[in-house]
């Protein structure tokens, strides 16, 4: 059921306005407040899905309602009340974040639609943020040994920049986690990242992708098509596995890099994009350069910042508290109780060689918990873990 808060100093008005919303739809709940002082103190004690807010009031405006409730609950959606005159100041809420405006008398339709439309702005702008907070668990980086702290420092230091990052190192150590962290912690948080496997797309394909096509580019182009850098604009876009690069797309890369601009497939016309690069790549680029197979120039572009994420041997410190956080994260999307691991059975894990790295080891986790007793223990890890 939709909670709804209507603040208004005229109690007739109060009156119509409850009884058009309720009569229109019975899952919606009206409560009500007399001035803009009584209105705040139920919205700090409550939660609503949307307010519907007089201007002209008595103790607090409409104005000053507006303006507390953008710093205490910004996702509420503000809808304001306005006379005649109060025209010019309701369009100026507008500005100040409120949703819309209705006009008194008001008119049936509009005030419906406009309710409607809010409560469904609600709706995704609650769901958006869940989803955020989902992806941010998923992408957690967890150990807290001297390397990954290291990393999560210059985390810190230049996700707020727009400098390029080249992550490097083997496979499955966790460069899409570092890449998601430098997106969660900059200004860009806001806007799309987009990734884009390299080694998956055909070579044929990667530039159409990256850039999109027009319609006639090419024999299966039937209609045009944006990329993953116009999909990115505003955000960032990961190019993991980008010493997979054909050196054709790669010279288009460097155009966009150096010029901000794109053109799709098949055609001639610029595209202006503002979007932060994140590369990754498991091979040694610079060996690639020496074999003529990855630009150079294109290299010094992408690594302005170079992140090394060290193989899991390398860390073994770490392996208890991924353990942990894998036994916890399993448990949950299984929907069982978290199992946990003895002292004996973590010593054990800690001596294998992760050739595999953090994504064998939590493949192995899931493995144990599968099969493993109540408690994990070191005989189950003999019996379960090295059989690969």
């Amino acid at each position: 059921m939709a909670k709804i808060l209507l603040i208004e100093d005229e109690a007739a008005i109060r009156r119509v306005l409850i009884k058009i919303l309720t009569e229109e739809n019975k899952n919606y709940s009206v409560e009500e407040a007399a001035d803009g002082l009584e209105g705040m103190e139920k919205i700090k004690d409550e939660d609503y899905d949307l307010v519907l807010c007089d201007i002209k009031m008595p103790k607090m405006d409409g104005v000053e309602v507006l303006e507390s409730i953008r710093k205490i609950k910004p996702e509420i959606p503000v809808v304001m009340i306005s006379g005649h005159g109060d025209l010019e100041t309701a369009v100026n809420t507008m500005k100040m974040g409120a949703f819309d405006y209705i006009s008194k008398p008001p008119d049936l339709n509009r005030l419906l639609n406009t309710v409607r439309n809010a409560l469904d702005r609600k709706e995704l702008v609650v769901e958006n943020s869940r989803l955020k907070k989902k992806v941010g668990k998923n992408y957690e980086m967890i150990g807290e040994s001297e390397a990954i702290v290291r990393i999560k420092d210059l985390i810190e230091k230049v996700a707020h920049t727009d400098a390029r990052v080249l992550i490097t190192g083997p496979n499955g150590t966790g460069k899409e986690l570092v890449a998601h962290w430098l997106h969660q912690k900059s200004e860009r948080s806001k806007g799309p990242m987009i990734e884009v496997n390299c080694a998956a797309i055909p070579s044929e394909l990667i530039e159409s992708e990256l850039f999109g096509h027009v319609k006639g580019a090419f024999t299966s182009a039937n209609k045009d098509r944006a990329g993953k850098f116009e999909a990115a604009n505003g955000g960032t876009i990961f190019l993991d596995e980008i010493g997979d690069m054909s050196l054709s797309a790669q010279a288009k890369v460097l155009r966009a890099l150096q010029e901000n601009k794109i053109s799709r497939v098949g055609s001639d016309k610029d595209i202006k994009v503002d979007v932060r690069v994140v590369a990754a790549t498991n091979k040694d680029l610079k060996a690639e350069i020496d074999d003529n197979k990855f630009r150079e120039d294109l290299y010094h572009r992408l690594a302005v910042i170079l992140i090394q994420v060290p193989a899991l041997n390398e860390r073994k410190e770490d392996i208890p508290l991924l353990v942990e956080h894998f036994s916890a994260k399993i448990a949950s999307e299984q929907g069982t109780n978290k199992k946990e691991f003895t002292a004996e059975a973590l010593e054990i894990l800690k001596e294998y060689d992760w050739r595999g790295n953090v994504r064998e080891l939590r493949n192995v986790v899931e493995r144990l918990i599968i099969l493993g007793g109540e408690k994990v223990t070191a005989e189950d890890v003999n019996l379960f873990a090295s059989k690969f």
